[in-house]
């Protein structure tokens, strides 16, 4: 069943250009006062070493003024800067990337004492007490639009490096290590087409506990197709991984708790790409919403779980279409529809990447529907009822 239930999008910037970046974090700090963005000033091209972002906090208290607090030159427009709340301090406390003689590092900063503190090396997603990075430098060349150029640490043309892979970056002390490299990755379970192309890892999550984290290992092993994705399960010091899907094509997935996984991937032993979750410590997975999703998108859970948000490309109209799905029911309700600039593709897309805020009742996306790149948000709990 779908419903269209289309809800009023606010704008929370105006004026030059924003975004936040990815769709698994939470933009509204723990009081729900301020939502984080970044400020950019063109949206035509890629961005250079040379090209500035600014940090800012939008305050919602004060008419949506957005408040710099930060520069950084290490950014994509697929994923910002990773810039977040950090989760033992939510209030105060942000984490992002910057780049300092062309190597990238992660900073902690608490935005009311402006106290500082410099990682020993960029990360990519974050837990209570650690943070897991990869190679901003090498993703740059083996995933346009989603790592960092100009990175001195890009580790191409080695296919599978020994020294390159997963981080763990401990939080407290700053200190990383490699956990998981991409020789190791290379070796577990390999199959012929994996010898053919270099071998990269992205998308690394960290579980609600901070128990597991899960990650993609890709591998361009023909140029003219796809890259190969296999996906994988850790345990949080990286001693212990898990194959958990390896089909030829695993996209977007988010945590619905500690063992499951919901992706839009391949189901194993069939030729469908679907919405399924998935058993990250057996071989069970169980498909739904075949009859309402027929694309990919990047899909998350409200904070009590009771609904799936998700998004679509550009159709042939080019409009980018949001909704929310309950799960108990199987209702689809369309909530947005944006249309999608035709000359904002590939590698300079704008996608919607929806946000959830912590208590369910409002969402954040980022589009280009108006010419500019900018924030919006939702209030979906005439839906969600929270």
């Amino acid at each position: 069943m779908i419903e269209s239930h289309l809800l009023p999008a606010t704008a929370l910037t105006q004026g030059g250009h924003h975004f936040f970046g990815y769709y698994d974090k939470f933009p509204w700090n723990a009081s729900g006062r301020y939502h984080l963005a970044l400020r950019v000033g063109f949206i035509d091209r890629q961005p250079t070493r040379d090209d500035p972002a600014v940090i800012g906090l939008i305050d919602t208290h004060e008419g949506n003024r957005f408040v710099p607090v930060a520069e950084t030159t290490a950014w994509s427009w697929q994923q910002g800067t990773m810039l977040q709340w950090l989760p033992s301090e939510p209030e105060n406390t942000i984490i992002y990337n910057v780049r300092e003689q062309d190597r990238f590092f992660g900073v902690i900063h608490n935005v009311a004492t402006g106290e500082r503190r410099r990682l020993s090396r960029s990360f990519y997603a974050v837990g209570d007490t650690y943070a897991v990075g990869l190679n901003y430098a090498r993703l740059h060349h083996t995933r346009p639009g989603y790592g960092y150029p100009d990175g001195v640490e890009n580790t191409l043309p080695d296919p599978h490096p020994e020294h390159d892979g997963v981080f763990r970056i401990d939080l407290a002390t700053g200190e990383s290590e490699l956990i998981i490299s991409l020789q190791r990755l290379f070796e577990h379970q390999t199959i012929p087409r994996m010898h053919l192309g270099p071998h990269w890892v992205n998308h690394l999550t960290i579980s609600p506990s901070g128990a597991n984290f899960v990650f993609l290992n890709r591998c361009q092993f023909d140029p003219k197709v796809r890259f190969n994705d296999r996906f994988f399960c850790s345990s949080a010091d990286g001693r212990q991984i898990r194959l958990v899907h390896d089909n030829t094509y695993f996209s977007h997935f988010g945590y619905h708790d500690d063992g499951r996984i919901v992706a839009y991937a391949r189901t194993p032993g069939t030729q469908r790409d679907e919405y399924a979750l998935y058993d990250l410590h057996g071989p069970g997975f169980e498909t739904f919403g075949a009859d309402v999703f027929s694309s990919d998108g990047h899909c998350s859970f409200s904070p009590d779980r009771r609904f799936m948000m998700t998004d679509t490309y550009p159709d042939a109209q080019s409009n980018r279409t949001l909704m929310l799905y309950e799960m108990a029911t199987g209702r689809r309700i369309d909530i947005g529809v944006f249309f999608s600039p035709p000359q904002l593709a590939g590698e300079l897309r704008c996608d919607l990447h929806p946000r959830w805020s912590r208590d369910g009742r409002k969402v954040s996306i980022d589009s280009a529907h108006t010419g500019e790149r900018q924030i919006y948000e939702i209030d979906v709990s005439s839906i969600t009822g929270r």
